[in-house]
């Protein structure tokens, strides 16, 4: 038998076996480069009939000495066994197909040691009987051709109804729930329904502008991707299609700590540019516990070119999202630059709970002066909920806020984005003129990007629309965006105004808000214990 390359070799704890190769009933063979590692030994021992008809795979098969194969290169996760059952469903099999639908190909070869990797599959050997995947793995269903058309879908609800329907069982879970009774995520959206425009007539709105910027980023229109983990779950091209999508359309995305590629991978998506103008790409930021692979990965991110840092600060830990956890994960997720791999556990199949068990539920306002020290580009808070943590936002210094509940998938009965941007025009007015606001959650129409322009912010973030949209590439990301610019050209001629610049508070009624919004006295002393414990004021 000629070997592709190298010599071949079994574990030496085999050494003494009596039973002949043939009996594991395939014929899948290793080529493992030389030199040979101690552990193992020479395989000529065996004699050439026991190479042809051997099935090295399958001698590595349990949790104690588990092997698989990921897209030809052959891996010991035994290490990693006891805490991701999910891998005993490949154990000496390929798991390629389950990990390239959540993963990107470089996180093995990115994170693991090269003493992991065992050698590359014989692939002229692999017989059908070994091929076949697992018995509990089921099959995924299909249902490409269930989507309607693109070009029949006119609205972000459209996206959804479809994604409701064609996303596997346990992706929809993940993107659609929110915290328990939900009442949150759904005022997210409803409350838009409470603002009345004051349109004005008679005015010349034959040309509209819905151009802005964003911290100094020229864009088409003040809309963001807001960041959001796996996005590879949706489809394969993950967050590298929203970004190829963004740029064409001039709007910006933040990548997430959790997404499914490496920050490098996204930004490498995107065409070269010669205007030495930063990428059209913010990055989230989920501080960990080890403080160190922070700072590694904020290195990672300023290579690429990205100037933006959007610090998450509403989510110390996981909400429960029901849906989610009812749902039992088929195969391992995980985050290249996150550090939490999902299984499941007795509170269910979390994904969201189990990927944040990495971030540092102690970071506190006095950690602002590390993370200046950290990265020199501006510095974003997200998950700023009421004119409270606006002020100390100001006092720390920092060049924006994101005003977010986490689309209410942390504490339910938070106050929706809409009324928290209310409180800090009534209690605290002063962060409009020091900060760079911007709004994210429930926004689901151009009318809803316009009243939140009207109020202060300076653009609008929007998450699982566009995960939705994803679900048909790239081209689903940029009809959304095409979607939702029309809608908001509409809305800005039929209230009468031409260019962003005319949006004003006067073109919008609040009343029915406005007697929900917390008197500035209402805080009390509450922040009191925070004030004392700050450590370094900026």
């Amino acid at each position: 038998m000629r070997l592709a390359s190298g010599e071949m070799y079994l574990r030496s704890h085999l050494t003494g076996t009596t039973g002949r190769i043939s009996d594991y009933d395939a014929a899948a063979l290793l080529t493992v480069p030389v030199p040979v590692p101690k552990t193992l030994r020479p395989f000529s021992t065996w004699g050439a009939e026991a190479l042809s008809e051997g099935n090295w795979m399958l001698l590595h098969n349990t949790a104690k000495d588990l092997w698989i194969v990921v897209d030809g290169q052959v891996w010991d996760m035994t290490e990693f066994a006891p805490e991701h059952p999910v891998i005993l469903q490949h154990a000496g099999h390929d798991a390629s197909h389950s990990y390239n639908d959540v993963h990107a190909p470089s996180l093995l070869p990115e994170t693991l040691t090269t003493s992991k990797l065992v050698g590359t599959l014989d692939t002229s050997t692999i017989s059908p009987s070994w091929a076949k995947p697992p018995p509990q793995q089921n099959p995924k269903v299909q249902l490409q051709n269930e989507k309607p058309a693109l070009s029949t879908l006119i609205s972000t609800h459209d996206f959804e109804a479809v994604a409701e329907k064609t996303l596997a069982p346990k992706t929809w879970a993940f993107y659609s729930s929110a915290a328990t009774d939900l009442v949150t995520h759904k005022a997210n959206q409803t409350f838009f329904d409470r603002i009345w425009f004051r349109p004005r007539v008679l005015r010349d709105v034959s040309v509209r502008d819905t151009r802005s910027k964003i911290f100094g980023q020229d864009v088409e229109m003040p809309v963001f991707v807001s960041p959001a983990a796996l996005a590879k779950l949706v489809h394969p091209d993950g967050e590298k299609a929203i970004a190829r999508a963004v740029q064409k359309k001039g709007i910006i995305q933040c990548i997430s700590t959790n997404a499914s590629f490496p920050v490098t991978e996204i930004a490498s998506a995107l065409s070269p540019s010669n205007n030495n103008k930063p990428p059209p790409l913010f990055f989230q930021l989920y501080v960990s516990k080890t403080r160190p692979d922070t700072e590694r990965l904020l290195r990672t991110v300023w290579a690429t070119g990205i100037r933006v840092l959007v610090l998450t600060v509403d989510s110390p830990i996981a909400g429960k999202r029901e849906a989610d956890e009812r749902v039992r994960m088929e195969a391992a997720q995980g985050a290249p630059m996150g550090q939490g791999t999902p299984v499941n556990d007795a509170k269910g199949g979390g994904l969201g709970r189990i990927t944040g068990s990495f971030i540092d539920a102690g970071l506190c306002w006095g950690d602002l002066a590390w993370l200046r020290r950290c990265w020199r580009g501006k510095v974003v808070v997200k998950g700023i909920m009421g004119a409270a943590d606006a002020r100390l936002a100001v006092e720390y210094g920092v060049d924006g806020i994101i005003v977010s509940n986490h689309g209410g998938r942390n504490l339910d009965t938070s106050p929706p984005p809409l009324l928290a941007l209310l409180d800090i025009r009534q209690n605290y007015p002063l962060a409009f003129a020091r900060l760079t606001v911007l709004v994210d959650g429930g926004v689901r129409r151009g009318t809803d990007i316009l009243k939140c322009l009207c109020l202060g912010a300076a653009a609008v973030g929007l998450g699982r629309p566009f995960l939705y949209a994803l679900n048909y590439g790239e081209e689903g990301v940029a009809a959304m965006v095409d979607l939702l610019q029309d809608e908001l050209s509409v809305a800005m001629a039929l209230v009468g105004i031409t260019d962003l610049g005319q949006v004003r508070k006067a073109l919008v009624n609040t009343r029915d808000l406005d007697a929900l919004v917390p008197r500035d006295d209402d805080d009390g002393d509450g922040d009191g214990g925070m004030r004392r414990r700050r450590e370094v004021k900026l």
